[in-house]
């Protein structure tokens, strides 16, 4: 589980109170804050680094939760980052609790 509220809010930003981190306006708006791409270069470098050996245990899946309050628009930015960067080499599934799929 990793806490992503320390990052800048979309949430106080008139325009992207009500959309979410699917949305180009909200991923721009992240993409451009150094610690968004900090803490998404930790978060990935953190699960790369321990994939192979839960693929040595023959563990068929691994949990990857990502939170923020609201659950709209960071923790959803940074699921989504994520998960396209590990599909390259990986089969993922992103969902979202908070968000109609």
């Amino acid at each position: 589980v990793f806490d992503v509220r320390s990052l800048p809010n979309p949430y106080y930003i008139d325009g992207l109170r009500e959309q979410t981190g699917r949305d180009e306006d909200v991923r721009r708006y992240l993409a451009a804050q150094p610690e968004a791409g900090e803490m998404l270069a930790d978060i990935e470098t953190f699960i790369r680094r321990r994939l192979p050996k839960l693929q040595q245990e023959s563990r068929s899946y691994v949990t990857i939760a990502i939170g923020c309050t609201g659950g709209q628009h960071r923790s959803v930015y940074i699921a989504e980052q994520l998960g396209k960067q590990l599909a390259e080499e990986y089969q993922t599934l992103v969902f979202h609790r908070q968000l109609s799929q």
